[in-house]
């Protein structure tokens, strides 16, 4: 079986609101062994509606739409469905007393048009909503299966985990795996040129690289009756390419660096603190994202100012004088300093000329140090990021943050 995923609204059209839900429903449709081919977005139009469903399954053998299950006017998505497969609307009363209940317990009346939502296609399958008004539907005829979903993301997860998946499951014999190695440092050119043949070759399981800032991500993906037999699939390679990238795989599903260096952290009772200069605490912000963080991260300074550095990190002013604020020097002084005044067992820093102005011809713009301290001594590293990008101080900026997480997590 293949799926389309369909997301109705304009809204979504217009860029007011992201499309996270086909993104949600890909991931869950291929950990089901589902195919989509396709995705397609359409506003709250009945005639572009009708020709999208239309399109929709004459490609594939489900289609699976989020929105348009409202109670305003143009929510008009189960109308359409309901006209391609020949069915009439009819009221719920199930349905209808779950949504009075609902405004009975928030203390608001219901008004006419929330009733709309509690008209169905004939001789469908209701799939409950129990985190809105909205009921999904399920309709099965002539080969085609046609699931409607509510817009709203928490809604539409809370009914696809509770209904939609058990529904599904019981309609294919197969299930995919996906693993997701994370590498670090290393370009996607570099990568796909090592791996080609396997990634050519290899038809179960397969290898798909996606790229993003500073890291690669191969999917590895293998379909088989089980997860169990997925598994046994996936891990060989796995394996392989962790032997062939030992310096650049810092994670297997995990989400990202700031998380890898959490979880590091977490694991070896390990605390930090962080010095920052060109990054204006995007390090410490990004931890900060990890929940638990605390009992690893003791704190972030912020030292701008060649003041600040002496002040506040204990930076010589000598050194200052002799090498500048962007030096290998001042990056070590600064670990060091932010170690010492904090009481942790790393220090980590970063100090750089991020842009536009400020460069030399000795230190250009995009030159960074990084340096972090710890029980295995000091390490320092020079970058140089220019590469005459328009938002090149942006790109400075949170490239050295990842490599300075990247140069953390390996040494701990």
């Amino acid at each position: 079986m293949n799926a389309e995923i369909l997301c109705v609204g304009t809204e979504l059209l217009l860029g007011d609101i992201v499309n996270t839900n086909a993104a949600y429903l890909s991931r869950e449709l291929a950990a089901l062994g589902i195919g989509c081919y396709y995705q397609s977005v359409v506003g709250d139009n009945a005639q572009r509606l009708r020709e999208s469903v239309s399109l929709a399954f004459s490609r594939a053998d489900m289609v699976i739409t989020t929105g348009g299950l409202g109670p305003t006017y143009d929510d008009i998505t189960k109308e359409v469905v309901a006209e391609y497969f020949g069915l009439e609307m009819e009221l719920h009363q199930p349905s209808l007393d779950h949504i009075h209940d609902i405004f009975t317990k928030i203390g608001r009346p219901c008004t006419k048009n929330n009733e709309k939502q509690a008209y169905l296609p004939k001789g469908a399958t209701v799939l409950d909503n129990e985190r809105g008004t909205a009921p999904g539907i399920a309709i099965e005829a002539g080969g085609k299966v046609a699931v409607m979903l509510p817009g709203p993301p928490s809604e539409m997860k809370a009914m696809f985990e509770g209904k939609v998946k058990p529904f599904l499951q019981a309609k294919t014999d197969r299930v995919l795996r996906s693993h997701t190695i994370h590498l670090f440092g290393v370009g996607e050119s570099s990568v796909e040129s090592q791996l080609h043949d396997a990634m050519v070759e290899r038809t179960n399981p397969t290898i798909a690289p996606y790229a993003k800032m500073g890291e690669v991500q191969l999917r590895v993906t293998a379909s088989a009756k089980d997860e169990a037999e997925a598994e046994t699939l996936i891990q060989p390679v796995i394996d392989e390419i962790t032997a062939l990238f030992p310096d650049n795989v810092y994670g297997v599903d995990v989400e990202n660096l700031q998380t890898a260096l959490a979880r590091r952290l977490f694991e070896k009772e390990m605390t930090i603190a962080i010095a920052e200069s060109c990054t204006g605490g995007m390090i410490a912000a990004r931890l900060t994202e990890i929940p638990g963080i605390s009992k690893s991260l003791a704190g972030g300074v912020v030292s701008y100012s060649d003041e600040s550095k002496m002040k506040l990190l204990g930076v010589s002013e000598d050194t200052l004088s002799a090498h500048g604020a962007v030096s290998p020097e001042t990056a070590l002084e600064m670990a060091k300093g932010v170690k010492e005044k904090l009481g942790v067992q790393v220090g980590l820093s970063v100090t750089g000329i991020a842009g536009p102005d400020g460069g030399t011809p000795e230190k250009p713009v995009g030159l960074c140090y990084i340096a972090c301290v710890g029980s295995w001594g000091e390490e320092v590293s020079e970058m140089r990021l220019s590469r005459g990008m328009r938002d090149e101080r942006e790109f400075i900026r949170n490239y050295t943050c990842l490599n300075a997480m990247n140069m953390a997590l390996k040494l701990i």
